[in-house]
């Protein structure tokens, strides 16, 4: 009977040190693939993602729209705000859910 228990035991202990040191194992490879540089492909990608980022800022909007795309962009907003009725089309519309007037019902 002791020895059955202390089969039983070792079993649980080796299954708790087994997912102990799976998740330890996981956690430092994460922390160990940080430590290292980038492989070069993902550098240029975020690189490139950085200089975008500045460059919109910079502007204000679209990098690199020039004349054709401003053009593009105010015949479409032309075209919505004739199909929709107008109004601001680049802010969300305001939604106004009035509450519905309930009458009681004598009994």
């Amino acid at each position: 009977m002791a020895l059955h228990r202390l089969f039983q035991l070792s079993s649980l202990l080796r299954s708790a040190v087994t997912v102990t040191l799976r998740r330890n194992i996981g956690i430092s490879a994460v922390v160990f693939n940080r430590a290292k540089d980038l492989d070069p492909v993902q550098k240029l990608f975020l690189d490139k993602i950085r200089d975008y980022n500045t460059k919109s800022k910079a502007t204000g909007g679209i990098v690199d729209g020039g004349a054709a795309y401003q053009k593009n962009l105010s015949e479409e907003m032309t075209k919505l705000q004739r199909l929709y009725g107008g109004g601001d089309l680049t802010k969300f519309p305001d939604f106004k859910f009035p509450d519905p007037k309930l009458e009681e019902v004598a009994k």
